[in-house]
């Protein structure tokens, strides 16, 4: 069969709803979970593509009754959705919310959590799938999947299938990272382990790979002899927002370059890859990463500016300075705006400096204090 009479697959036929399932999210009553997780849960829900077999557990420390988690669940959904939200399909969604209140250390959480899976089974159809997500602080991650390792919870029988996803930042150094992955290890198989920066479903981000490797005209100047440098900017327009804590001990770089904008980098600048495989992108990725010049002390001096917001103006509304935020320190040196140059040795890029920045309440009418 020639090319031209090759017949082309729709789409939709390449896209089937998931199977029935329980969505298990501990840090549900967090930011991440309002913001993304339930607009894209609702997306999918639009699409046709959530079974009627299928549930949503949240875990948090917040003390709430399962109709007080529903509540809340609904006017976020109808803060934050990415599309219009039409009743008749959010209403059945909500009465698939499920609440839990329980500590992340606790082993009593988790036998709670074993009970409550079995009763949403029961009553949904769910078929013993479960899908666990950690939307919380990272020094929670080692503590929940032991705990769910202990219970259980993560153990496949009977065609079941147990998948937990990992969100960034995963740890907070290189030491780190490898702990938290043998921890992992000794609890999950690999392919049960999904680690994600979320940073990567927004379209823009993946529209970068059909920007680059889709047209055909931008290969030949994509490099060094025709780009004088990148500038790659992630500019949030909310502030700490409740999140004092989580902030205090994370700061822009770790919470925002170190995942978020590296990705971008690795996106923009990584060689083309054999085929678009999680694999083979995931080397390309690596390779180009692996040739970033590392920052000397001296260059640290020179190439990077850490920062905070001060009160100023947002959308004609009077906002604080990140020093007079609930839960975050008056004295604190935690950065908010942060921006360094990068130098990549290879043949593309030599000579090309590559420009990152981010920032939270990038849209103040204030000036920004510099610092480090």
């Amino acid at each position: 069969m020639t090319a031209a009479t090759t017949p082309q697959v729709p789409v939709e036929a390449l896209i089937r709803p998931a199977e029935p399932c329980v969505i298990v999210i501990f840090g549900a009553a967090g930011d991440l979970t309002k913001r993304l997780l339930l607009p894209a849960l609702y997306n999918l829900k639009q699409s046709n593509l959530l079974r009627q077999e299928f549930a949503i557990i949240g875990v948090a420390h917040t003390p709430m009754s399962q109709d007080d988690f529903r509540s809340k669940l609904a006017q976020d959904i109808h803060e934050f959705a990415t599309v219009p939200v039409e009743e008749h399909l959010w209403q059945p969604l909500e009465q698939q919310l499920y609440y839990l209140a329980g500590e992340f250390q606790e082993a009593d959480t988790y036998h709670q959590l074993q009970d409550l899976l079995t009763q949403v089974d029961q009553d949904c159809g769910t078929q013993g799938n479960y899908l666990f997500y950690l939307a919380t602080a990272s020094n929670f991650f080692c503590d929940i999947i032991t705990q769910l390792g202990a219970a259980g919870l993560v153990r496949e029988d009977n065609n079941q299938w147990r998948r937990v996803i990992i969100e960034k930042p995963f740890g907070h150094d290189l030491d780190s990272a490898r702990a938290l992955n043998k921890s992992i290890g000794a609890v999950l198989e690999e392919k049960q382990v999904y680690r994600i920066d979320h940073y990567l479903g927004k379209e823009t981000v993946q529209n970068i790979l059909v920007f680059r490797f889709g047209n055909g005209l931008f290969e030949p100047i994509w490099n060094r002899e025709h780009i004088d440098h990148v500038q790659i900017t992630v500019a949030e327009t909310v502030g700490v927002e409740g999140r004092g804590n989580f902030y205090e001990g994370t700061g822009a770089l770790r919470d925002m370059v170190q995942n978020h904008l590296f990705q971008l980098l690795a996106m923009t600048a990584m060689e083309p890859p054999i085929s678009f495989s999680a694999d083979e992108v995931r080397d390309e990725k690596s390779k180009l990463l692996k040739s970033i010049i590392p920052l000397t002390a001296e260059a640290v001096q020179t190439d990077t500016v850490r920062g905070q917001y001060g009160a100023g103006t947002v959308k004609d509304t009077q906002v604080p300075a990140y020093r007079s935020e609930p839960r975050v320190a008056s004295d604190s040196t935690t950065e908010t705006y942060a921006a360094l140059k990068l130098n990549i040795d290879n043949w593309r890029w030599a000579g090309v400096p590559f420009y990152l920045r981010t920032a939270l309440e990038s849209t103040r009418r204030t000036a920004i204090s510099g610092f480090g």
